[in-house]
């Protein structure tokens, strides 16, 4: 294999971009001494989202985690209930659904758009037909098939949760992810599309429900002269300092939306000729964020990889490659890729769940897969959730790479398939 010059400042995944604004409003944060969960940023912050967003009413969270759990909490889920929820997404989609109590049962994923498989849904349906409660994640800033979704939501009178961490900014038919669910969220996290270091927002048109949020995130204290508590509250609130740099991050939420495409078609460009797919995204329905560029790569072009619980192993074939190749390789050279998101059913803590394909209980599937790579019908992989995780990587997606670095990791990308 050619040999790279080390990078000598790390190529990271992503990055926070900041401007200059944010350190305005920290610093009148500062000066007007609201350190504190309340003040004019969180107040704004909360304005600009549902103007930007489009939805009623917006609350200012200490993390999108936060916001899902009480979007869970509001969608009634008890102690017991099954909740159907995205299989391919980061575990924070899912671990709101277990602090209330709530059973996770996972949809499988589709190649289209790698978000949650309307086929499988309308499947989980057939099994279990006394859930009410929809979790669906937007993976890497693409929005999944929401009509189809919706539709057969409407169907079988249950309400969607939308987790749109990772797609702020993305617009399906016209609409920004994150007003299609009865509740919704969004994510300000440190390597978000925009971000305020940390933070959340949970999104609605309901006009009760947020204010029934707005309460719980602030311990739930009624409207007393004393501390009065009738019901569980949590210490969720956005601070005023935090809120201060989103709300400096905003105007430039469509400017880094555009320097994550152009990374995105650089990769696109760079990587023809090579057996490798980039994620995919759907241009007729939807304009997506570009939050992180992925690639997978072609089954016959995979080399021998197994991975257990932690480590993994590969062994090198000319003309082939894998993901530990490439993101080890990239490594070295001091640039940062990721594996996909984890499938939840493949998780340790979750194994146990159910888990639908579109054919049905994924279970007895997923481990002929393992055994045997098992096909459906169509003649694609039964699990497809766990053959994204096998073959796809997520590229370094900073942006602020330069071309001059990307061309670079498209070229060690390119020498590991030699």
């Amino acid at each position: 294999m050619r040999e790279f010059q080390r990078f000598e400042n790390k190529v990271f995944l992503a990055t926070p971009t900041m401007h200059g604004e944010e350190l305005v409003y920290m610093k009148e944060a500062f000066d007007t001494n609201w350190m504190t969960t309340a003040g004019e940023n969180v107040n704004e912050v909360e304005r600009l989202t549902c103007e930007k967003v489009g939805c009623r009413y917006a609350v200012g969270l200490s993390a999108g985690t936060a916001a899902l759990h009480l979007t869970v909490k509001l969608a009634g889920v008890k102690p017991g209930d099954r909740v159907f929820a995205s299989d391919m997404t980061f575990d924070a989609t899912v671990n709101p659904i277990v602090y209330e109590g709530g059973i996770p049962i996972f949809i499988d994923t589709e190649y289209d758009t790698w978000n949650m498989d309307p086929v499988a849904l309308e499947k989980a349906f057939e099994l279990y037909p006394e859930v009410k409660v929809l979790v669906v994640a937007h993976l890497y800033g693409t929005p999944g098939k929401i009509d189809e979704l919706r539709e057969i939501c409407d169907r079988h009178g249950a309400i969607i949760v939308e987790d749109a961490a990772e797609s702020m900014g993305a617009t399906y038919k016209g609409r920004m992810t994150g007003t299609f669910g009865t509740y919704n969220i969004i994510s300000f996290n440190g390597n978000k599309i925009i971000t305020g270091s940390a933070g959340g927002m949970l999104l609605t048109d309901d006009k009760d429900a947020a204010e029934k949020a707005r309460k719980w995130s602030t311990q739930s204290r009624e409207n007393a002269p004393w501390y009065q508590h009738e019901e569980l509250g949590y210490n969720y609130r956005m601070s005023n300092v935090i809120a201060g740099v989103v709300r400096g991050q905003y105007p430039h939420l469509e400017e880094h939306i555009a320097q994550k495409k152009a990374v995105y078609e650089r990769y696109k460009e760079g990587l023809k000729g090579l057996p490798v797919q980039m994620n995919p995204m759907d241009l007729t329905n939807s304009n997506p964020n570009y939050w992180l560029s992925c690639m997978i790569i072609n089954p016959e072009a995979m080399c021998k990889q197994v991975r257990g619980e932690q480590e993994a192993i590969y062994i090198a074939e000319p003309g082939k490659s894998c993901p530990t190749e490439i993101l080890e390789t990239l490594a070295k050279y001091n640039a940062e890729g990721r594996p996909v998101w984890k499938p939840m059913h493949m998780q340790p803590i979750y194994r146990m769940n159910g888990f639908v394909t579109r054919e049905g209980s994924g279970r007895a599937k997923t481990n002929a897969y393992i055994a045997g790579g098992a096909v459906g019908r169509d003649g694609k992989p039964l699990d497809v959730g766990m053959d994204i995780f096998h073959r796809g990587l997520c590229l370094p997606s900073d942006n602020k790479m330069t071309p001059e670095q990307q061309d670079i990791v498209i070229e060690i990308i390119r020498e590991c398939f030699g």
